[in-house]
Protein backbone atom coordinates (compact mmCIF):
# COMPACT_ATOMS: atom_id res chain seq x y z
CA UNK A 1 0.00 0.00 0.00
CA UNK A 2 1.07 3.56 -0.72
CA UNK A 3 -0.38 6.63 0.94
CA UNK A 4 -0.26 10.02 -0.74
CA UNK A 5 -0.82 13.29 1.07
CA UNK A 6 -1.09 16.53 -0.88
CA UNK A 7 -0.59 20.01 0.50
CA UNK A 8 -0.06 23.55 -0.69
CA UNK A 9 -3.37 24.42 -2.28
CA UNK A 10 -5.14 27.68 -1.63
CA UNK A 11 -6.48 30.91 -3.05
CA UNK A 12 -4.24 33.03 -5.26
CA UNK A 13 -4.74 35.89 -7.67
CA UNK A 14 -4.23 35.46 -11.38
CA UNK A 15 -0.55 35.76 -12.21
CA UNK A 16 0.48 34.41 -8.82
CA UNK A 17 2.26 31.23 -7.82
CA UNK A 18 1.69 28.21 -5.63
CA UNK A 19 3.71 25.11 -4.88
CA UNK A 20 1.95 21.82 -4.29
CA UNK A 21 3.58 18.95 -2.45
CA UNK A 22 2.76 15.26 -2.44
CA UNK A 23 4.40 13.06 0.16
CA UNK A 24 4.35 9.31 -0.40
CA UNK A 25 4.65 6.72 2.33
CA UNK A 26 4.38 2.97 2.53
CA UNK A 27 5.70 0.63 -0.17
CA UNK A 28 7.41 3.25 -2.32
CA UNK A 29 10.61 1.35 -3.15
CA UNK A 30 9.44 0.41 -6.66
CA UNK A 31 7.87 3.68 -7.73
CA UNK A 32 7.43 3.97 -11.49
CA UNK A 33 6.05 7.48 -11.67
CA UNK A 34 4.48 10.25 -9.67
CA UNK A 35 2.40 12.99 -11.12
CA UNK A 36 -0.45 15.43 -10.90
CA UNK A 37 -3.93 15.49 -12.32
CA UNK A 38 -6.71 18.00 -11.80
CA UNK A 39 -10.47 18.22 -11.96
CA UNK A 40 -12.03 21.59 -12.63
CA UNK A 41 -15.65 22.26 -11.64
CA UNK A 42 -17.97 20.47 -14.04
CA UNK A 43 -15.14 18.84 -15.99
CA UNK A 44 -13.42 15.49 -16.18
CA UNK A 45 -10.14 14.84 -14.43
CA UNK A 46 -7.20 15.70 -16.68
CA UNK A 47 -3.48 15.08 -16.75
CA UNK A 48 -1.20 17.92 -15.63
CA UNK A 49 2.36 16.63 -15.22
CA UNK A 50 4.33 13.46 -14.54
CA UNK A 51 7.79 12.58 -13.24
CA UNK A 52 9.25 9.23 -14.29
CA UNK A 53 11.12 7.97 -11.26
CA UNK A 54 13.93 5.93 -12.84
CA UNK A 55 14.78 8.18 -15.79
CA UNK A 56 13.99 11.52 -14.23
CA UNK A 57 12.11 12.55 -17.33
CA UNK A 58 9.04 14.77 -17.14
CA UNK A 59 6.01 15.45 -19.26
CA UNK A 60 3.41 18.20 -19.14
CA UNK A 61 -0.02 18.97 -20.47
CA UNK A 62 0.11 21.60 -23.21
CA UNK A 63 -2.04 23.90 -21.10
CA UNK A 64 0.62 24.18 -18.37
CA UNK A 65 3.88 23.95 -20.31
CA UNK A 66 6.21 26.78 -19.48
CA UNK A 67 4.25 27.70 -16.36
CA UNK A 68 4.31 24.56 -14.19
CA UNK A 69 7.35 22.56 -13.11
CA UNK A 70 7.29 19.11 -11.54
CA UNK A 71 10.21 18.01 -9.39
CA UNK A 72 11.01 15.43 -6.74
CA UNK A 73 12.89 14.85 -3.54
CA UNK A 74 14.16 11.26 -3.57
CA UNK A 75 14.99 11.22 0.10
CA UNK A 76 11.56 12.41 1.17
CA UNK A 77 9.62 10.46 -1.49
CA UNK A 78 7.94 13.72 -2.33
CA UNK A 79 6.96 15.28 -5.62
CA UNK A 80 6.30 18.97 -6.07
CA UNK A 81 4.38 21.03 -8.57
CA UNK A 82 5.55 24.60 -8.87
CA UNK A 83 2.78 26.60 -10.51
CA UNK A 84 3.59 30.06 -11.85
CA UNK A 85 1.60 32.58 -13.87
CA UNK A 86 -1.61 31.01 -12.63
CA UNK A 87 -4.81 31.62 -14.56
CA UNK A 88 -8.44 31.39 -13.45
CA UNK A 89 -8.78 28.32 -15.67
CA UNK A 90 -6.21 26.55 -13.47
CA UNK A 91 -8.83 26.48 -10.70
CA UNK A 92 -9.35 22.83 -9.81
CA UNK A 93 -8.82 20.13 -7.26
CA UNK A 94 -5.32 18.83 -7.84
CA UNK A 95 -4.69 15.15 -7.25
CA UNK A 96 -1.39 13.41 -6.75
CA UNK A 97 -0.92 10.06 -8.46
CA UNK A 98 1.74 7.40 -7.97
CA UNK A 99 2.27 4.18 -9.87
CA UNK A 100 4.11 1.60 -7.80
CA UNK A 101 4.44 -2.12 -8.51
CA UNK A 102 1.88 -1.73 -11.27
CA UNK A 103 -0.75 -0.21 -9.01
CA UNK A 104 -2.05 3.34 -9.32
CA UNK A 105 -2.62 5.28 -6.12
CA UNK A 106 -4.37 8.60 -5.60
CA UNK A 107 -4.30 11.27 -2.96
CA UNK A 108 -7.43 12.97 -1.71
CA UNK A 109 -6.69 16.19 -3.54
CA UNK A 110 -5.96 19.80 -2.71
CA UNK A 111 -8.02 22.73 -3.95
CA UNK A 112 -6.42 25.50 -5.97
CA UNK A 113 -8.53 28.58 -6.63
CA UNK A 114 -7.26 31.33 -8.91
CA UNK A 115 -9.18 34.58 -8.78
CA UNK A 116 -9.30 37.00 -11.69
Amino acid sequence: QVQLVESGGGLVQAGGSLRLSCAASGRTFSTYSMGWFRRAPGKEREFVAIFMWSSGSTRYADSVKGRFTISRDNVKDTVYLQMNSLKPEDTAVYYCNAVTSGISYWGKGTLVTVSS
